[in-house]
């Protein structure tokens, strides 16, 4: 699966899932946009975006530990590039 179109589903799952929060973030979701520091995702949201993901993707195989963990402890940030290559990886 090419790179951009997981770009592009990631960016519209990312997009519904926070419509409707009041959020300060007014730049578009891209590569570089975190998903704590920019769109103050919390741990519930982490799990929805992994459960739209594997859902939209059709995989719940994905090991979305070795995105979200690093040495046995999570990880504080996580950008939507870093999402994307993981996914890329992992689809492919």
């Amino acid at each position: 699966m090419e790179t951009q179109t997981i770009l592009t589903d990631l960016t519209n799952i990312l997009n519904d899932l926070t419509a409707d929060w009041d959020t300060s973030y007014e730049e578009g979701i891209g590569p570089a946009t975190r998903l704590i520091g920019d769109l103050n995702f919390e741990s519930i949201d982490v799990v929805q975006l992994i459960t739209a993901v594997e859902e939209h993707f059709r995989r719940r195989d994905l090991p979305f530990e070795q995105l979200l963990m690093k040495e046995g402890q999570y990880v504080d940030e996580v950008s939507v590039g870093e999402m994307v290559d993981f996914l890329a990886k992992h689809l492919n």
